[in-house]
């Protein structure tokens, strides 16, 4: 069985939200807002991460925190559980409709169409 991606989560799906980091590192730290804090709306997950002075390394490993959190796993499981019930859904249902067509249960018609009526608002 070849793998199928079921969906994906991106620096998208999130908000992220900047701060002043403080602590250590003096007057750089208290002046630029360089901590990160990235929420995942869906699952309600938090990641935060304040150890580099470069934002961009901040929001990355904020991103990689969040990702690993419990919340995150949960919902991650639930959202992997749906989309294989929907696949396997999906499934059966083209199964059943092949199946028709094959028995000649099902017959698809396309009649005259000029008993349509058209509607003024």
């Amino acid at each position: 069985m070849s793998k199928q991606l079921l969906f994906s989560v991106t620096k998208d799906d999130c908000v992220f939200e900047t701060f002043r980091s403080g602590g250590k590192g003096g007057q750089h730290q208290n002046k630029t807002e360089s901590g990160v804090r990235c929420r995942h709306p869906e699952s309600g997950a938090v990641g935060e991460c304040r150890n580099h002075r470069e934002q961009s390394r901040n929001k990355a490993e904020a991103f990689k925190r969040m990702a690993n959190t419990i919340e995150f796993q949960m919902w991650r499981r639930r959202k992997a559980r749906e989309c294989l019930e929907k696949i396997e859904f999906d499934r059966k249902l083209d199964q059943m409709v092949e199946d028709a067509m094959k028995e000649e249960n099902l017959r698809i018609e396309y009649g005259p169409f000029d008993n349509l009526t058209k509607y003024d608002d």
